[in-house]
């Protein structure tokens, strides 16, 4: 009895698991982040002081995995919005 109520929940916990697509406008902020770091390495470097432990730099450098593939950032954004949106094609071009 306990297998088949396991068997016939299966089906609606696949359902309360499957990602809702996102809107168009949220889609486009992070697929576009998504083509920047396809575009090319990202970084930043930070410079500061403060009184108790004086002064501080730190950097850091980001490489995608599709910067490194060499895929076209268009392509990316592309796939990541209609991944995202559930099927939809972009009306607009990334903020690159």
């Amino acid at each position: 009895m306990r297998g088949l109520v396991v068997i016939l929940a299966l089906p609606l916990l696949a359902a309360a698991c499957t990602p809702q697509p996102m809107s168009p406008e949220r889609a486009h902020e992070v697929c576009s982040e998504r083509a920047r770091e396809a575009a090319g390495p990202t970084g930043r470097v930070t410079i500061g002081a403060n009184s108790n432990s004086g002064p501080f730099v730190g950097a850091e450098i980001g490489l995608s995995a599709d910067y490194l593939a060499g895929r076209d950032p268009v392509a990316v954004y592309a796939e990541c919005y209609q991944s995202r949106t559930g099927g939809q094609i972009p009306t607009r071009q990334p903020d690159l």
